[in-house]
């Protein structure tokens, strides 16, 4: 299991050109490589600014740190920008998400969305999972990553543990589900 921490970054810490430096101090101080950071952005954070944004972005991802939209489908992202973007992953809005199972137009939102990140070399992951025919529906799309209630509501860090060892996404359960969709 590959450890990363994923953090999510207002618009205001994405306008810091210092933020880089910040972050590699921050790693180097804590005798870590950066690759177990995974920063999320939103969708409109990106885009508020994309020619700097573009620049931390590239530096960030220099540093072998995974970059991440978040909210992706609710902003006024462009295409032509999107694919120059050096980010690893787009995060499906769980407004689209949620209800997927039973109306047609976010259904078809979904595909488009997994279909074009994943042709441009993005993963993504389907934010908002809330029951199994989600879930399931998203495995058969082709959808890297699941993450939502349904398959853990936020617990405090002393409950992990057991979180891990006891539910049925937990350690023990790897090889008894689909490894198709990695679920978070």
């Amino acid at each position: 299991m590959a450890l990363l921490f994923a953090v999510n970054l207002s618009a205001h810490s994405l306008h810091d050109m210092n933020l880089p430096n910040h972050i590699a101090a921050i790693f180097k101080a804590a005798d870590l490589p950066a690759t177990y950071l995974s920063i999320e952005l939103t969708e409109s954070a990106t885009m508020s600014d994309l020619a700097f944004a573009m620049n931390i972005f590239e530096r960030l991802s220099a540093m072998g740190i995974r970059l991440s939209i978040d909210d992706f489908g609710t902003g006024l992202s462009s295409l032509s920008y999107l694919k120059r973007l050096p980010v690893n992953e787009l995060k499906i809005d769980k407004s689209f998400v949620i209800d997927m199972a039973e109306d047609d137009h976010n259904a078809v939102i979904v595909r488009s969305i997994i279909d074009l990140s994943h042709n441009i070399g993005r993963e993504v992951v389907a934010e908002g999972v809330q029951d199994h025919d989600v879930l399931q529906l998203l495995e058969m799309l082709g959808c890297d990553t699941a993450q939502g209630y349904y398959i853990s509501r936020p617990r405090k860090a002393a409950d992990l543990e057991v979180w891990l060892r006891d539910s049925e996404w937990g350690l023990r359960a790897k090889g008894t589900r689909s490894e198709t969709l990695h679920i978070v």
